[in-house]
């Protein structure tokens, strides 16, 4: 009776994960060719930053990353391609309290996730850009309301590579870009599982994770 039990309890309780945040859900497919354009160049500064939220049974955890440096490309008033670097290293959590915060941190950091010892970085790597247009996507199913376009773009988490596209706002100046986006990923297609894909542990911890970018980017 006890092993007919335990499985199922741990069934029930990964379903009862906290849901991720209500966000576009980020289209995913394999690796695609990276776009290159002439243009003018603008740079990221400090104020950047991607968010991320995950969810598990006993809640939610969120967090930050820095960029390590970006450069975004704008030809006729229009961004036509760009790469950002993520500093894995600058991972923090924000909302447990300061005593807790190294435990969950150091262990996001260590093998059983990010690996930042052999990773140090993840790369975004835009691959297009298009105008936003509404009949792409109801008004219904649509989070970001003020979505101007739709970005793809590689994204490599530790050593895999897959193209994403999502909902973003962009709006350029003729010194500043600022970019924001708001998406959910399914971090099991960049192989991220925890001691494995099958482990029950693994269970715990809800597939989707919530990316907030919040880019901007200054003309060089």
């Amino acid at each position: 009776m006890k092993r007919f039990f335990f499985p199922i309890g741990l069934l029930f309780l990964a379903l009862s994960c906290s849901d991720a945040p209500a966000a576009d859900k980020a289209a995913t497919t394999d690796k695609q060719a990276v776009t290159t354009a002439d243009g003018t160049s603008y740079s990221t500064d400090s104020s950047s930053l991607v968010t991320w939220t995950g969810t598990k049974p006993t809640g939610t955890h969120i967090g930050s990353f820095h960029l390590k440096e970006g450069s975004l490309t704008v030809k006729d008033n229009n961004l036509t391609a760009g790469t950002i670097t993520i500093d894995i290293n600058s991972l923090v959590n924000l909302d447990l309290p300061v005593e807790e915060k190294p435990k969950l941190e150091g262990h996001l950091k260590s093998p059983d996730f990010f690996d930042v010892a052999k990773y140090p970085t993840a790369k975004f790597e835009i691959t297009s850009v298009a105008a936003f247009t509404y009949d792409s996507l109801t008004m219904k199913d649509l989070v970001m309301k003020a979505a101007t376009h739709i970005i793809k773009g590689n994204l490599t988490l530790k050593d895999s590579t897959k193209n994403i596209s999502f909902p973003a706002k962009v709006s350029i100046t003729n010194e500043k870009i600022r970019a924001a986006a708001d998406f959910n990923i399914d971090r099991t297609q960049w192989g991220m599982n925890y001691k494995g894909p099958n482990n029950p542990q693994d269970w715990f911890i809800r597939k989707e994770v919530n990316l907030k970018f919040a880019i901007t980017a200054t003309k060089k």
